[in-house]
Parts: structure tokens; sequence; C-alpha cells
């Protein structure tokens, strides 16, 4: 293949963002970022200039899909509760209340089960070194594995549930509309 020729793998995660435009370079540096970032380490890692940071940063602020921190200077992070919120429609958007309420239905019943396993309210009330101690050869790997899965499903059940509600709601509007 020349160096011409388009490829079909994946970016590298090194330059995940290459020959994307400025804002989806943005974009992705701050879905990336964990902590508050000034606009000039962010446009640092999405090459470009502060300034154009800056005002990307500032829209995405405006939208919600960032928080800012005034200081000097300032920072930016993303906003895990706008990502949270636009999940939830994406749910009640692309499915019906029946099929949503079947998620939750069977979240509860693999919650339910991890519940019964380790004999605890949330995958938090457990001592993971303990529980693979006291188990029938459940090795301590596995029972992180648990609890990681147990947190992950309860996380999905409360947004699939709040997900059926609104979409519940929506529903009764249009009927009684």
């Amino acid at each position: 293949m020349s160096d011409t020729e388009p490829s079909d793998d994946p970016p590298s995660f090194d330059d995940a963002f290459h020959g994307d435009d400025v804002e989806q370079r943005i974009y992705g540096t701050i879905l990336q970022t964990r902590d508050p970032t000034t606009a000039s380490t962010i446009a640092n890692q999405a090459d470009c200039d502060p300034k154009t940071s800056r005002k990307y940063l500032d829209w995405f602020t405006d939208l919600g899909i960032v928080t800012r921190h005034d200081g000097h200077p300032a920072t930016y992070e993303r906003n895990g509760a706008y990502f949270e919120w636009r999940r939830i429609n994406q749910l009640a958007a692309e499915h019906s209340v029946e099929e949503l309420q079947q998620r939750v239905r069977e979240l509860t019943s693999r919650i339910d089960e991890y519940e019964d396993t380790y004999d605890a309210p949330t995958p938090a009330a457990v001592d993971a070194v303990a529980a693979a101690e006291a188990s029938d050869g459940r090795t301590i790997d596995a029972v992180y594995g648990d609890l990681g899965d147990w947190a992950t499903a309860r996380d999905e059940r409360e947004r699939y549930e709040r997900a059926r509600q609104q979409r519940a709601g929506a529903e009764g509007e249009q009927a009684s509309g």
C-alpha cells in the first residue's frame, strides 16, 4: 500500500484525532480529560491555538458539555451530568417502554443474584478478600469482576429506569394532548 492510500486501521491512541477539524479535536480531547484542565493544555493536545481552544471550550460550556472553573487560569472539564442526560435521552428515543421495562427487569434479576451471592445490599458493602477466602474456589479476581459487574448493572438499571419514566411520560403527554 502506498503512503497516499487511506488506511482502514483505527487511528493510533497517540494521535487519535489527526485529520479531524479543530472542533472535533477539542471535543475529543475534553472527552478524554478527567481533571480540570487549562485551555492551553487542551490546545496543545488538540494541536490548535489557545485562543481557538478557549472559543470552543466556552461554546461547549454554553451547551453544557463542559464545566468551566474560574481561576487564573480558568480550567475546563467534561460535564458528566450532560453525558448521563444524553445517554438517557438516547435510550428513551431508541426503545419502547416495554423494552426499557424488560431491561430493568433483567438488570434487577442480575443485581438480586449478586445480593444473594454476597449477602450484601451493594458492591461497596463487600470485603472482596474475605469473600474470596470464604468462597468455594472463587478467586479474588473473580470477586472483583463480580463487584464491578454488579456496580455497572446498578448504574445501568438506574439509566434504563430513568429512560423508561421519560418515555412513559412522553407517551402519556401525547395520549392526553
